[in-house]
């Protein structure tokens, strides 16, 4: 999970995969491309007509049951809402940030806001120097339950995203774009959780992610995906595989 930052608008230019490092800062600006010889190439996966076929299918799924939840979770997402602006009146509600989705996409992702303003931005939560510090006592309980991430929903409704998936990423993490794209992971559209996340999540390092979104590209289907939901369930019931960072680049900017 990343950190978050401030709210951005929505535009529908695809994201270049970086050469240079760039920070995008909506999402009518794209990254240029990485060239780093020390990353790890992966062969390009091309899907198969039946598994096109599942996608559609998917697609389907992902809004009926996405449409389904958020008419479920209405009052309690109001009633999130209320606490959050209880707790920190002058803090946002929920948190917009730009990821990389399909096609290398841009888009906004949502979630409710568990941080403090003064978390570093354009960086990975998971290299965040002692992450804690920016976590309120409320934002805990969100993080920890998983709840932070339910407004993703109106993602998936909207087709920006899929319930299970790769993980979308900030487009500041190059190296990893790089290999997703020669891997061709960026053939599906980003998850709400994936096989990386029931695989370690955050302890996951950035190599062996896309290892795991490759193998979730080639064995793509309707067992793989409720293999993922119930190991899901079970990460999120123990709280599994969770950390907020250890490690923060003195460059990185502070959102003020």
């Amino acid at each position: 999970m990343s950190k978050e930052s401030s709210n951005v608008a929505v535009m529908d230019k695809p994201v270049e995969v970086p050469q240079k490092t760039a920070v995008i800062e909506n999402e009518s600006e794209s990254v240029t491309d990485i060239t780093n010889s020390n990353i790890t190439h992966f062969d390009s996966y091309v899907l198969t007509h039946s598994q096109k076929n599942f996608l559609t299918f998917k697609r389907v799924a992902d809004f009926g049951i996405s449409l389904i939840a958020l008419i479920i979770f209405a009052v309690p997402f109001l009633i999130i809402a209320v606490i959050q602006k209880i707790i920190s009146p002058k803090e946002p509600v929920f948190f917009n940030q730009i990821r990389v989705g399909r096609h290398c996409q841009p888009f906004k992702l949502t979630k409710f806001r568990s941080m403090k303003s003064s978390a570093p931005h354009d960086c990975p939560t998971k290299d965040f120097n002692e992450g804690e510090q920016y976590i309120t006592k409320w934002g805990r309980f969100l993080r920890d339950s998983s709840i932070d991430e339910l407004p993703q929903l109106f993602q998936v409704l909207t087709g920006k995203m899929s319930l299970i998936g790769p993980r979308p990423l900030i487009p500041q993490e190059e190296s990893v774009h790089k290999m997703r794209e020669q891997a061709g992971v960026y053939q599906l559209r980003p998850g709400m959780t994936g096989w990386a996340q029931v695989n370690g999540r955050d302890l996951v390092e950035d190599e062996e992610k896309v290892k795991f979104d490759h193998e979730y590209l080639k064995k793509i289907g309707l067992k793989m995906d409720i293999k993922i939901l119930c190991m899901t369930f079970k990460k999120v019931a123990t709280k599994a595989d969770i950390e907020e960072g250890t490690v923060l680049d003195d460059k990185v900017k502070i959102n003020k």
